[in-house]
């Protein structure tokens, strides 16, 4: 894809999002004027950017979406229900038409059925509907032009045109004009000046650059505050100052308010000697001779020559785009380009104030952010060999200690690169939410909390169907029908909330919902039903353990298949996707009361710390996060024939690794990672395991590894897991050092082995398994 495509795609991707989420404020409180307005706005740059690239089936559609809007906002139409599913539907049309873009290049969906319904319901208030009410409807644009012509042209033969007008009239603000810079000394006579508001726009750069070239292009000479350069940087206010020489301002109204980029236009001469009839003519807006402004709204169409432009703008200049496609815009608060005081001269166009016009962003491609931490673990790699041919030597180096944390800093600075906001995420569901409510005919209030959370975008990436699926579940199977709530004492709306909340390296994720929860008695019947458990086994499984049944494969409580859920599929992908992301995923539940779907997830994926152990002269690695403390083996009791380990009241059942991974082949683990290891693991050994008790000893009370595995009378080392991760205590031989690795997944036939998670290629090329304590 190329940059110019890449950067209309990715504002148009956060344009959708933007739209549906203000399009759900409108639906809840149609008399929010704020809603509509982000509406209406964000509907406009979503057309004026798709006609600058030349989609021109994405700009007339867009165009048709924005006159309905207009209608709403004028008061023509009233916000209804049948009004707000169109809406959503000609966004998801918009959505299609951007995906396509971004696949192919080209639009090849036809939306002319779907434009046609928003024209008629512009026009009459209704779909399929008779002549219903039409009034005002020539203002909102009912007349159905798409073809992108100028507002004013369509009131060429509207009899309230000059009424209109003189309103406007009436209505022209005045306009102070701002001293010119230097360079306005050189144009020629006369000189217009025009107040020229581009609006809150993402890719600001870009708008201004495509501004620029048209006054170029249709005018003999410009000068402009802040200067060409600055624009182009996006170093402006949303507005700026444009001196136009050898033209009359309606002339340079005309031009500029045709350009999509412009939101609005407000042109007077610079000696204050307007000419009114001109004007009045071009713009419908009077325009006197004591200077009077000449003020238009940017026409909805794009401009012949409006691909040409958007090629020679030059996307990097934009500085609006961050590190994993979100766009931000240029300037910061209080960091804006001081344009239009008295002040201004040379230096006012910010060219020579760099310090405080700085770019704050620059848009980085996702594959150069992940091949440079591929090169960040390939460093620290090298440095861990490096360090063990030193020691081999008995030498000691200063400079080599240095190389550690400047190695380590930008194995940092690379991480948090990776990482985005949850909200990248977030902000699609709740028009999920609505959607699936509406389909069902419940009452959802839906709430997010935590979207600034960050998380690797790896994680986050995958992690967008199963919750995807947790909501619809909640929604589905959780919340009842308002009836059934009323009958049950409850508020007929539902709620639902989705939480992200920030635990060390760990992001926990809750989707909660107030609905009729889970009855493990019911799950019990169902799982004897199904085959999927023994009524012995059921009856004995505590209510925590009977919730993790709906993770089974084919495990569903729902009494009839529906288009939202209830086939059975799904919930054991949730779990599987939570592990192969070395995270888990639990459920709690109150009969009557709700569940809560509960997600523990790493903050990053790419490099972990684990601790080595030895078993039957095998090393195996255990992520460290996952480990509550390190003991000797010493204790180990036997209850109804099973061996547990107390741990203060409760029993951690002891599962002996030699036993349960004498399956597994070390040589064909070898193999396996061989494939996949070019670039593995950063090092830092020496790092105590944080047991949360004052008297548990950690690794290095354990020994280093030697004495242990070799002392035949040595009953062996006890690794016990954290409880929210599973209650149990891994026996090993020996415990051995610790390190940071990046665990690469297995390939082949031991891929999705039970009890592995991967592999880590250590400094000196040895291969070490590394072990998914969950699954064991």
């Amino acid at each position: 894809m190329d940059s110019h495509r890449a950067a209309f795609v990715a504002e148009a991707e956060d344009g959708i999002t933007d739209l549906n989420n203000a399009l759900l404020a409108l639906e809840a409180d149609p008399e929010d004027a704020e809603a509509m307005d982000d509406v209406f706005r964000v509907a406009h740059t979503l057309k004026g950017n798709a006609a600058a690239m030349g989609y021109e089936d994405v700009s007339d559609f867009g165009h048709a979406l924005e006159d309905l809007l207009d209608a709403v906002r004028q008061g023509d139409r009233e916000v209804t229900p049948e009004l707000m599913d169109l809406l959503f539907e000609g966004v998801d049309a918009v959505e299609a038409m951007v995906s396509e873009i971004a696949d192919t290049g080209e639009v090849s969906t036809d939306p002319s059925d779907l434009e046609s319904r928003l024209r008629e319901m512009e026009e009459h208030g209704t779909v399929g509907g008779g002549e219903g009410d039409e009034s005002g409807a020539d203002d909102a644009g009912g007349d159905g032009e798409i073809d992108g012509t100028a507002d004013a042209d369509s009131d060429a033969g509207d009899p309230g045109a000059d009424e209109d007008a003189e309103s406007d009239e009436a209505d022209a603000p005045d306009v102070s004009v701002p001293e010119p810079p230097a360079a306005a000394a050189d144009l020629p006579e006369p000189v217009a000046y025009a107040d020229v508001t581009i609006g809150e726009a993402k890719m600001a750069g870009v708008d201004a650059a495509l501004v620029l070239q048209a006054l170029d292009e249709q005018f003999d000479a410009h000068a402009t505050d802040p200067d060409p350069e600055a624009l182009e940087d996006g170093e402006y206010d949303e507005r700026f100052d444009a001196f136009v020489g050898g033209t009359e301002p309606a002339v340079l109204a005309e031009g500029l308010e045709a350009l999509t980029q412009v939101e609005s236009v407000t042109a007077v001469a610079l000696d204050g000697s307007a000419d009114g009839e001109a004007a009045d003519d071009a713009e419908g807006t009077a325009a006197d001779a004591t200077g009077d402004a000449v003020e238009e709204t940017a026409a909805d169409a794009p401009s012949d020559e409006a691909d040409d432009e958007f090629d020679a703008a030059d996307p990097e200049a934009t500085g609006s785009e961050g590190v994993d496609g979100e766009t931000d815009d240029a300037d910061s608060e209080g960091d804006e380009t001081d344009s239009g005081t008295d002040d201004s001269g040379p230096s006012s166009g910010g060219s020579d104030s760099k310090s405080g016009d700085e770019i704050k962003s620059i848009r980085v491609d996702v594959d150069q952010v992940d091949e440079l931490y591929g090169l960040v673990e390939q460093l620290v790699t090298s440095r861990i060999k490096l360090r063990r041919e030193i020691e081999g030597t008995d030498a000691e180096s200063d400079a080599l200690d240095e190389l550690d944390k400047l190695a380590s800093s930008l194995q940092d600075t690379a991480m948090d690169m990776r990482l985005i906001p949850f909200s990248q995420v977030s902000d699609s569901f709740p028009r999920l939410v609505r959607d699936i409510s509406r389909d069902l005919d419940k009452r959802i209030d839906f709430e997010i909390e935590g979207d600034d959370v960050e998380l690797d975008r790896t994680i986050l990436t995958e992690m967008r169907d199963p919750l995807v699926h947790v909501l619809r579940n909640a929604v589905d199977h959780g919340i009842e029908s308002p009836e059934e709530r009323e009958a049950a004492g409850k508020d007929p709306t539902g709620h639902v909330e989705l939480t992200a909340e920030r635990e060390r390296d760990h992001v926990i994720i809750e989707v909660t919902d107030d609905g009729g929860g889970l009855d493990p008695d019911q799950l019990r019947d169902k799982a004897v039903d199904e085959g999927v458990k023994s009524r012995e086994a059921v009856e004995a499984m505590e209510d925590d353990e009977v919730y993790d049944l709906v993770f089974h494969p084919g495990f569903s409580t729902a009494e009839e298949v529906t288009d939202v859920s209830g086939r059975g599929v799904g919930m054991d992908v949730v779990r599987t996707t939570a592990r192969d992301l070395d995270g888990s995923v639990s459920i709690e539940s109150e009969p009557g009361e709700g569940s809560t779907v509960r997600f523990r997830l790493p903050v990053t994926v790419a490099i972990v710390k684990v601790m080595f152990v030895d078993v039957g002269g095998t090393e195996y690695g255990i992520p460290i996060k996952s480990i509550a403390e390190v003991a000797r083996a010493d204790d180990i009791e036997e209850v109804h024939g099973d061996e547990v380990v107390r741990h203060e009241d409760d029993l951690y059942p002891v599962v002996r690794l030699n036993e349960r991974l004498g399956e597994v082949d070390p040589g064909a683990v070898e193999a396996s990672a061989a494939a996949s290891a070019d670039e593995t693991p950063a090092a830092d050994g020496g790092v105590a395991v944080d047991d949360g008790t004052a008297d548990a000893p950690g690794p290095d009370d354990a020994g280093d590894g030697g004495d242990e595995a070799g002392d035949p009378d040595d009953a062996g080392m006890l690794v016990r897991i954290r409880e929210e991760t599973r209650q149990v205590a891994l026996h090993c031989d020996a415990v051995l050092d610790q390190e940071e690795v990046v665990v690469k997944p297995l390939d082949g036939p031991l891929s999705g082995t039970p009890g592995l998670s991967g592999t880590a290629v250590l400094g000196d090329g040895d291969v070490v398994a590394v072990l998914d304590v969950v699954s064991l």
